[in-house]
């Protein structure tokens, strides 16, 4: 055990980039590609020396924020305006 490990460290095992660790020890809570998950620690020890901590980035990613947005874009009301318009000038060019 390591009773100053809290927080965020490169996870030991390998399994993952990094791993949160509370009162020196892993926790299920893990990190990739700062996307949070959970996934049990193996049933090892901990590979011994020291962990090492993740520095703060200061870059949160938010959960799904990989998700487009379902609202219609801010110009999509013109470029439907413009398809219509231009869709009767076709039809009167033929007659």
């Amino acid at each position: 055990m390591r009773p100053q490990a809290q927080g965020w460290y490169r996870d030991p095992f390998g399994t993952h980039e990094d791993r949160y660790f509370s009162c020196g020890w892993p926790t299920k809570l893990v990190r990739d590609c700062g996307i949070e998950a959970y996934d049990l620690p193996p049933d090892l020890p901990l590979p011994e020396g020291d962990l090492t901590p993740v520095p703060p980035s200061g870059k949160v990613v938010a959960a799904r924020s990989d998700i487009q947005r379902a609202d219609p874009p801010a110009d999509l009301a013109e470029r439907m305006g413009r398809a219509v318009f231009d869709y009767f000038d076709k039809l009167s060019g033929g007659l």
